[in-house]
Formats: C-alpha cells, structure tokens, sequence
C-alpha cells in the first residue's frame, strides 16, 4: 500500500472510531513502528489528527480541533437533528448569520427551507450550497481562508460584521464547561463573537458530548443566546446546572420524539 493510500486509510479509521493505537496500526497495515510514527507526524502536520501516547485522535482538545474534511464526515445524525430543531427558530423574511463549522454547514444547506432569507456567513460550505439559489440573498464574507475551518476569518470578517445586522445568528462551539463557551482558535472566536454582537438573538448548536469540555480560550457565557440546541440529553449534572441558571436546553432528539407523537 502506498503512503498517501495508508494515511487516507488512517484517517477513515480516525472518523469511525475517534483514536487509533500505534501498535494496532503497525500490526494492520503491516509496516514498521516508524513507519507509522511518520504517517501520523505527516496527518498531524496537516491539521488532521493530535498524536497522543500509543497513537492519535481526532476528538477536540484544548487547542486542537480536527480539519473541517475530517468533522463534516462525523456525527451526521446528530447534525441533522440539531439542524431540524433550529429550523424551527427561522421565518421566510428573516436576516440569518452562520458561523463556522461542520454543524453551521448542514444547517446552511436546508436553510432553503426558509426561503425567501437573506443569509450572512464566513463558511464556504454554506456559501458553496447557496450560491446559485433563487429566494436567497447570500452576503458572503470575505476574508482570509482557512482551509482548517473552510472558512473566512480575521479583520476583513469582522470589519464586515460590523455593518451588517441579522435577525438570527448560529453560533456552534466544540467545548462547553459549566456555563462558559469555549474555542481553541482566537480568529474563530473573534468572527462569532463578531456575529452575536450584531443579532437580535443568538443561539448555540452543541452536541450534547462536547458538554463538560473545555478549550484553550472561552468566548461566551451561556446565559448570552437565547436558544441552547444539542442533539440529546447531556449528563444529568449538566442538565442539572442549566436549570439552577435558569437556562433552557432544547433537546433536538426529544423535540423530534415529540412532533412524531403529536403527528400521530
């Protein structure tokens, strides 16, 4: 097997079971332990994976979150899920932002749903769904591209932000620890923060297993959006700590359960 062939491989190992162990991957693949060593210093290089003792993930840590290529292949359910329930928030007419993001992405591609929208976004995936759609004013904006977040970022975003204002901004996070939100790219954070300044309301899309993680710096307290999506029920402690905050979870699963029933 050729190099690039074995590391592709790796990679789909990494989406299905989150970490690799070395000596497993030298035993697979049949190659030396330097071999291996090389591959992952080679996907690590790249932004694709962390090297951890005995092998290498993908999961977030706190200054690591794996390439955008990497996570839109991740959790599909759970996206789609927490993409149902926040559909619920949007009217035709409206001004929606959308951030970076894998999740932000496949919210992008239904907003269609809610045409006509005037859609304001720094992610390329939602730029490259919307663009040639008719019902739907795309204000795409610029910046420097990060192939890591497939995104717009830095001054040129933000400065854009600054003139522009919407009804709804989604905001996705990969790490919320008690009642802070957490990222580990200050140039992310710069352009959320950027884009809940100037909404009306703002709301988080979290997958409920990135509760109780933090990352390298916080951008957000919980109690500023106005709508908390996760895909299912988190630990009963996190629940537990919303609710002495006074902050509302809506679960996507459980309010999907409960349209069914209703349509029943």
């Amino acid at each position: 097997m050729k190099r690039d062939e074995r590391q592709q491989a790796i990679m789909d190992m990494l989406v299905v079971q989150g970490e690799v162990d070395l000596d497993a991957l030298v035993v697979h693949f049949e190659v030396s332990r330097m071999t291996i060593h090389r591959d992952l210093d080679e996907l690590e290089a790249a932004g694709f994976l962390r090297k951890i003792r005995g092998g290498a993930t993908i999961r977030s840590g706190t200054r690591f979150e794996s390439d955008f290529r990497i996570r839109e292949r991740q959790d599909g359910a759970a996206k789609a899920a927490m993409a149902e329930a926040a559909l619920q928030l949007i009217e035709p007419g409206m001004t929606v932002m959308i951030n970076d993001g894998s999740m932000a992405a496949t919210l992008g591609a239904r907003l269609l749903e809610k045409r006509p929208l005037s859609v304001i976004t720094n992610n390329a995936a939602v730029i490259d769904a919307l663009r040639a759609e008719a019902g739907i004013t795309l204000i795409a904006l610029g910046g420097v591209y990060s192939s890591k977040f497939n995104a717009f970022l830095g001054t040129v975003t933000e400065n854009a932000l600054s003139r522009l204002r919407a009804d709804l901004a989604f905001i996705s996070s990969p790490a919320v620890s008690g009642l802070e939100v957490f990222h580990m790219d200050d140039h992310v954070i710069s352009a959320k923060q950027a884009m809940m300044r100037q909404s009306a309301a703002r709301v988080l899309l979290v997958n409920h297993a990135r509760f109780g993680s933090t990352a390298l710096h916080c951008f957000a307290h919980l109690s500023e959006f106005d709508h908390i999506i996760t895909d299912m029920a988190p630990a009963e402690d996190v629940c537990a700590g919303l609710h002495k905050a006074g902050l509302t979870l809506t679960v996507a699963a459980a309010q999907s359960a409960m349209q069914e029933g209703n349509a029943a």
